[in-house]
């Protein structure tokens, strides 16, 4: 603590080295943004999903942003920049599997309440950010686990009847997945076809037991 109080006021290069008003608004800050965040990825998501590269994903673009957007706002730049953010990461696609549209909306959740998060200033009220916030935790709990009563979930599996993925025959290979892996597919994705090993990779949706 004393030397922080020394740090106080001495500048660097023409920075301050240490701004102590600045410096807990910041932490208070991330430490709130990084709260509801978890709430939504690591309370919200995860359980869901078990995945664990979006959840990944999730976390760190949202520090990302919300670094970005407090620090880059004291020098003025503001909504204009944070829009500009909001937009680049929104649209990310990553090439050997695009996001599917679950996972892109939460995308943008984690993205929209950092940015929020960030760009509170004096003239929002810390009942009003903090009722923000609880609101789009509350619709994304109720959504997933109230109001929806069915969570679909997904797997990817390699299928060798090459002679089935033929749009006339869908209805066909449906059954014979469901005959297979024992589950009540209610649809499915052909995602790569490998003519040289006749094999397909599916992705095959259905709703879990525990959900029926």
């Amino acid at each position: 603590m004393i030397l922080l109080n020394i740090l106080e006021g001495v500048e660097f290069l023409g920075a301050p080295i240490f701004d102590s008003n600045d410096f807990f608004r910041l932490l208070i800050k991330t430490l709130f943004n990084l709260s509801v965040v978890l709430l939504i990825a690591r309370g919200i998501y995860y359980p869901l999903t078990k995945n664990k590269d979006y959840l990944f994903t999730y976390l760190l673009i949202s520090l990302t942003v919300f670094v970005l957007c407090v620090l880059l706002d004291d020098v003025k730049l503001q909504l204009g920049f944070a829009l500009g953010l909001f937009a680049i990461f929104g649209i990310i696609r990553y090439r050997t599997d695009p996001i599917p549209i679950k996972e892109m909306t939460y995308l943008f959740l984690v993205i929209g309440v950092s940015v929020v998060n960030a760009l509170a200033n004096k003239k929002i009220s810390h009942a009003e950010l903090v009722f923000a916030n609880f609101v789009i935790v509350f619709v994304t709990y109720g959504m997933e686990r109230l109001w929806l009563l069915k969570h679909e979930s997904r797997k990817n599996i390699i299928y060798e009847k090459i002679d089935l993925i033929t749009p006339e025959k869908h209805d066909e290979l449906l059954e014979d997945l469901k005959l297979r892996t024992g589950i009540n597919i209610i649809r499915f994705e052909i995602k790569k076809i490998d003519f040289l090993r006749d094999v397909a990779s599916i992705c095959i949706y259905y709703y879990d037991d525990k959900d029926a």
